[in-house]
C-alpha cells in the first residue's frame, strides 16, 4: 500500500518545527509535524524557570557561533524579535525584560506552547505526537515506527543533542550523513564547566556561593580574549556555573585558560591601601567585601593572612591580582547531560542561507538547533528558532 503523501513533513515538534509548520500551513501546504515525544514544545515549557525566555532585545549577529558568523543573518534580518514579540502580543501573551535584554511571559512558558498548536491547527496543519522517525529515504520517504510517510519536501527540526534526558538525539546528523551532507561536530554548549582534583580543592568549599563575575578567555593577542562576560557566577561541587560560565563555555576549548574576575568595576588593591588608615585593624578577608568563605580563600590563594595595616603594597597588588585575575584551566565540561543547547551540527556550507536548504538535495531543509548557529544565552537560541523556522516556513 503506497504511503500518504504530503506536501511537508517537519521533523520535530519544537520551537523551529512548529513555527516553520505553521508559516507552511499558512500558505496553503499540506504539513505534517512528526515527533517521537509525547508532548509538543517541551523544551519551550521548561524553559526560563517555566517562563520562557523567548527572544532578547539586542540580537545581533556577533552573538551567534557558527563556523559562518554571516550564515545566520539572512533569517535573522527577515524575522526579528520584534516580529515575534508582535506575535505574541497579538495572541495576548504578556510579557517583560529582565535583565540584558532577555524577554520572559509573564505568566507560564505553556501560554507559548499553546499559541503555537492552536495557531497550526488553525492553519490546518497537522501533529502527530509519539510517532519516532527512523529514517529519511532517497524521494523523502519517511520510515517511522507506526508505518512509512511520504512528502514533497522534508524540514528536519530535531534539534541537536543537549538535555538528553527530554529525548534528544543526533537523528539530524544521522538523516545529513545519510544524504552525504557535512556535519561540525557537535559538542555541549551554555554548560558547567569541571576542573581536575587540585583545583577542586580549592573551588568545592566554595559551592554555592554566588557572585557578579566578568569571565573571559586568558590568551592575549587573539580575537576570543575580547570575548567576555559579566553576569552572575556561581560555585558548585563539580566546579564553576551561572551565566557568565555558561556564556563563556561556548568559546572555550580543552585546554584553553579562563580568566575570572571576582570583583568586575572595582580596584581591590586600591581599596585595600585607601582603607590601611581607618580600617588597619581588620582581619585582611574581612576587608575585601566579598562573600565571607570567598574572601578568606582568595587571602589564601594569594599567600596573605593578618591585618590590614601588615600588608606592604606588593601584597595588596597581589591581593589584587588574586580578585580580579583568577586563572583556571577547566579539565572539561558537565557534557550533554546539563548542556543548554548544542555547538556545531549540519554545515552551514551546505545550506542556503535564506531558505535553509540543502544545496545537494533540494527539497531538504534543517532548521533551528540542527544547524551550526549557536546563540548565546539569554533567548537568542529561540529566536533563531522562529528565524530559520519562518525562512524555512516560507518556502517549503
Amino acid at each position: 500500500m503506497a504511503a500518504k503523501r504530503w506536501d511537508v513533513i517537519v521533523l520535530g515538534a519544537g520551537a523551529a518545527g512548529l513555527f516553520c509548520a505553521i508559516e507552511a500551513a499558512r500558505r496553503g501546504r499540506r504539513v505534517l509535524v512528526l515527533d517521537h515525544a509525547r508532548a509538543p514544545g517541551e523544551k519551550i515549557r521548561i524553559s526560563g524557570g517555566g517562563r520562557c525566555n523567548f527572544t532578547n532585545l539586542q540580537i545581533a549577529p556577533e552573538r551567534f557561533l557558527s563556523q559562518n558568523p554571516r550564515f545566520a543573518l539572512s533569517a535573522l534580518r527577515r524575522y526579528t524579535q520584534h516580529d515575534f514579540i508582535a506575535r505574541i502580543e497579538r495572541a495576548g501573551i504578556a510579557w517583560h525584560e529582565k535583565t540584558l535584554g532577555q524577554l520572559f511571559c509573564d505568566g507560564s512558558a505553556r501560554q507559548i506552547v499553546d499559541m503555537l498548536i492552536r495557531d497550526l491547527a488553525e492553519a490546518g496543519g497537522e501533529l502527530r505526537l509519539g510517532v519516532a522517525p527512523l529514517a529519511v529515504r532517497p524521494g523523502f520517504l519517511i520510515e517511522t515506527g507506526q508505518g512509512a510517510l511520504q512528502a514533497d519536501r522534508v524540514v528536519v527540526a530535531t534539534g541537536g543533542k543537549s538535555i538528553p534526558k527530554m529525548g534528544a538525539t543526533g537523528f539530524a546528523y544521522q538523516v545529513a550523513a545519510d544524504f552525504g551532507i557535512n556535519v561540525i561536530t557537535p559538542r555541549p554548549a551554555l554548560v558547567p564547566l569541571t576542573f581536575t582534583d587540585a583545583q577542586q580543592a580549592v573551588i568545592r568549599p566554595l559551592a554555592g556561593v554566588s557572585l557578579p563575575a566578568r569571565v573571559s578567555l586568558a590568551e592575549d593577542g587573539r580575537a576570543r580574549a575580547k570575548i567576555a562576560f559579566e553576569e552572575g557566577l556561581l560555585f558548585t561541587h563539580r566546579g564553576l556555573s551561572g551565566p557568565s560560565i555558561l556564556q563563556i563555555s561556548s568559546y572555550w576549548h580543552e585546554g584553553t585558560t579562563i580568566r575570572v574576575d571576582l570583583a568586575p568595576g572595582r580596584d581591590i588593591a586600591a581599596e585595600a591601601r585607601a582603607a590601611r588608615s581607618g580600617q588597619g585593624g581588620r582581619e585582611l578577608a574581612n576587608a575585601l567585601d566579598l562573600p565571607e568563605r570567598l574572601a578568606r580563600a582568595v587571602v589564601a590563594r594569594a599567600g596573605l593572612s593578618g591585618r590590614l595595616a601588615d600588608q606592604s603594597k606588593a601584597a595588596l597588588a597581589a591581593l589584587g591580582a588574586a580578585v580580579h585575575d583568577w586563572r583556571l584551566v577547566p579539565a572539561g565540561t558537565e557534557g550533554w547531560r546539563t548542556a543548554e543547547v548544542t555547538l556545531g551540527g549540519v554545515d552551514t556550507t551546505e545550506l542556503d542561507a535564506r531558505s535553509l536548504e540543502a544545496r545537494r538535495v533540494p527539497g531538504l531543509h534543517f532548521i533551528g538547533e540542527a544547524v551550526d548557529v549557536t546563540g548565546w544565552l539569554g533567548g537568542y537560541n529561540f529566536q533563531w528558532a522562529w528565524s530559520s523556522g519562518w525562512a524555512a516556513g516560507q518556502v517549503v
